[in-house]
């Protein structure tokens, strides 16, 4: 019987820089081509300690509304033992930071982080990466990228990943978390009623770079290249993100941008105290809505 160790895992959000929706499978899938950036706040916190022998996972996770066997990190352990013949017999208690519904990737990060310790403790049984890759994306297509846990294109459902250098040299970014919940979801079903898609110009790397920045992996998206094609469908019905993201401008945001299908916005500012200040303005009121905040200065 394998004993997993005690640990505490930290499992971080992400924001997407550039996303695009390029088309729809056959299977109802939709292709993407997306930037990602990993951010250390707000983060995931797993506390794992080990359990009774032949138990298997037991799963706490306070205020989520979620049955236990659809959570992400139940369906990560539940992979892993498919996969290595080894069921994890682990307490896990779950403390969310990273809210739901707000395009950061909180449950896959959760479920990498889950898959990670396990792969890094079954010993002989450890799935090489290509496998590890391929489990992750059974389980949803961010879980690849947090794996990966760097900056990086992707493409498709967003499995294929080109790991990047972003710089940030210069630039603060303030992520805003209002209190709105958009389901993905819904999200892409507003997408196919609209009937939004168009035709993008140049590939993404080609938008992102310079004349052979491609050649070092750097990319400079900065501020004119902040794009989500999700806004076109989700602001219509949430006017208060619409309004977040023209006042960042407004407090003086080189570029703003909605994260994955929403709710949160991720916005460039050259000047500390700039962002410091539209930090203050936007969720410093104090109301219980207000929408919460962090700064990264790279």
């Amino acid at each position: 019987m394998k004993t997993f160790p005690p640990a505490v895992l930290t499992a971080p959000c992400k924001v997407n820089l550039v996303l695009r929706i390029t088309g729809r499978r056959e299977d109802g899938y939709h292709e993407l081509e997306t930037l990602f950036l990993p951010l250390p706040e707000p983060h995931d916190v797993l506390r794992v300690t080990p359990g009774e022998p032949g138990r298997g996972l037991l799963l706490d996770c306070p205020g989520v509304d979620v049955p236990a066997e659809k959570n992400l990190v139940h369906r990560a352990c539940t992979a892993f033992a498919a996969a290595t013949g080894i069921p994890p017999d682990v307490r896990v208690l779950v403390e969310k930071h990273i809210p739901s519904g707000a395009g950061l990737g909180g449950g896959s990060s959760d479920a990498a982080a889950m898959l990670a310790y396990l792969n890094e403790h079954a010993g002989a049984a450890a799935l090489t990466p290509e496998r590890l890759a391929e489990t992750a994306l059974g389980l949803g297509a961010d879980v690849p990228f947090f794996l990966l846990g760097r900056p990086a294109l992707a493409h498709g459902v967003g499995e294929r990943l080109q790991p990047v250098e972003v710089d940030l040299s210069g630039l603060h970014l303030l992520l805003l978390c209002p209190s709105e919940h958009v389901d993905t979801a819904w999200a892409y079903r507003e997408w196919d009623a609209r009937r939004l898609g168009k035709p993008h110009g140049a590939g993404l790397p080609q938008v992102l770079t310079g004349p052979g920045e491609m050649d070092t992996g750097s990319l400079c998206p900065w501020p004119v290249c902040l794009e989500n094609d999700f806004e076109a469908a989700v602001f219509p019905a949430f006017q208060t993100l619409r309004r977040y993201k023209e006042e960042l401008l407004r407090l003086g945001a080189a570029g703003a941008v909605m994260s994955g299908s929403g709710a949160s916005i991720v916005a460039a500012f050259r000047d500390l105290s700039t962002a410091n200040a539209a930090a203050r303005a936007l969720a410093g009121t104090g109301e219980e809505k207000a929408p919460g905040a962090f700064i990264h200065s790279p």
